[in-house]
């Protein structure tokens, strides 16, 4: 029962989402205009977010479907000396944002990951990347009440289906950006 309970809530999730379309091609323009621009994407997200960070930043530098150059981006969540380094001096709300703080430039995108939009660690990471004249782009469950440029907020509460929408979009959105990059 569990199994056709998910698949029907999921079901239902992605024939909502077909309203982010115009979130999801902004994103990808502000990501796309930022590297032609000579700028940076860093990512960053707690748990499965974080492994969504980390995905998406391989599709970028790594492919995802066409052999290109590599794209500069950055998971601020992948450096364990670093992450733990912070944590332990600062705490572990100061995490992302001090990386931000160290690596960021006006003009690079920030991709905030927050399936509830409550991390604060995420949050402070966002306002230091608008602070520094960065973009953002935040991915987000329903009514998260977050800040960005570009807000794609997947319309369930259920952390398990926002994720896994958060998946598909980050693929879409990379798929986009190698396209109009490669062109």
């Amino acid at each position: 029962m569990e199994f056709r309970e998910a698949l029907r809530e999921l079901k239902r999730v992605l024939d909502l989402i077909e309203a982010l379309e115009g979130e999801v091609v902004r994103a990808s323009e502000m990501i796309g205009e930022a590297i032609r621009g000579g700028h940076k994407v860093l990512v960053c997200g707690n748990g499965g977010s974080a492994t969504d960070a980390q995905h998406f930043v391989a599709e970028l530098v790594g492919r995802l479907r066409n052999d290109r150059d590599p794209l500069p981006a950055l998971a601020l969540t992948s450096d364990t000396a670093v992450l733990t380094a912070i944590s332990n001096d600062y705490g572990y709300s100061e995490v992302f944002s001090r990386q931000v703080e160290a690596l960021g430039n006006g003009g690079d995108v920030l991709v905030a990951i927050s399936t509830s939009g409550r991390s604060e660690n995420v949050n402070r990471a966002v306002a230091v990347a608008l602070r520094k004249g960065m973009r953002v782009i935040y991915l987000t469950g329903k009514n998260a009440g977050v800040k960005g440029d570009v807000v794609i907020s997947v319309p369930t509460g259920d952390t398990q289906r926002v994720q896994e929408v958060h998946r598909f979009l980050l693929h879409v959105i990379a798929a986009i950006v190698e396209r109009e990059l490669s062109d």
